[in-house]
């Protein structure tokens, strides 16, 4: 029962937000037509408009309403940058652990348990290293982060993880959006904000841990079997070490298969 209601609210507020036309005012024109009046608002309650702003941001993010990016260049042009990053900072990733955990509570069991098999190997790999994946992807602008929210609560990641990898993870996109809304009088596209050579040295940020833990693994490895010669051929594929019951079982079962 507590599925059905947490869908329907999500589908009642989505159908709300389309019913009423609000996209309008998720869009470079719009926001560019309405930048007086949040000044405005600032100006004269600044308290308030930042605390206003930070819970439409989470209710964006949460439900994974477009316009995350250009609710990010608002906040740079009316809070500007220091204290835009920190409010987008905090409810970004507060509304994207909203959306992981709604995506575990409603579809993670009945994920799991249907294709459990399939996703063996890739949880593992989650439970292993999830927080450099989760960072690597986070540092990616080219794969949706809302998509990244529900995808990522059908895994055994852990929601602490989840929340602090996406706030490390996703400061540098942040700051770079925050600080072109410093300037958004001079924007015409939300496509030019990110140049290539930029998202590949994201991309390589993102993927450096991760590669450098492969590495010192590899290292320890080389460590602990360095005083050993490897042998040119092996003679065995298995050698049973010990002649009680778990030994006699492992050696019978290895010589039947």
């Amino acid at each position: 029962m507590k599925k059905y209601v947490i869908v329907c609210f999500i589908l009642i507020a989505a159908s709300a937000y389309w019913a009423f036309d609000l996209d309008r005012y998720l869009t470079l024109d719009g926001i560019k037509a309405g930048q007086a009046q949040l000044d405005n608002w600032r100006n004269g309650a600044p308290l308030t408009a930042g605390l206003g702003f930070f819970i439409l941001y989470v209710a964006a993010t949460s439900l994974s309403l477009p316009g995350a990016a250009l609710l990010t260049l608002a906040a740079g042009a009316v809070f500007g940058l220091l204290w835009g990053v920190v409010i987008v900072s905090f409810a970004s990733t507060i509304g994207a652990t909203l959306a992981f955990l709604v995506a575990r509570f409603i579809l993670r069991d009945s994920v799991q348990s249907r294709f459990g098999d399939r996703l063996r190997t890739l949880n593992r790999g989650i439970e292993q290293e999830g927080a450099f994946y989760l960072f690597t992807l986070r540092l990616v602008p080219i794969f949706p982060f809302f998509l990244i929210n529900l995808l990522m609560g059908l895994t055994p990641i852990r929601t602490r993880t989840f929340y602090w990898v996406s706030q490390v993870g996703m400061l540098a996109g942040t700051i770079v959006y925050v600080n072109a809304g410093t300037r958004l009088a001079q924007i015409d596209s939300t496509t030019g904000i990110l140049s290539p050579g930029l998202m590949v040295s994201f991309a390589i940020l993102g993927v450096f841990p991760l590669l450098g833990k492969k590495i010192i693994g590899w290292l320890k490895r080389r460590r602990v079997y360095a005083k050993w010669s490897r042998p040119a051929r092996f003679d065995r594929n298995l050698i049973v070490i010990g002649g009680g019951a778990a030994g006699l079982v492992s050696a019978y079962i290895a010589a039947a298969v």
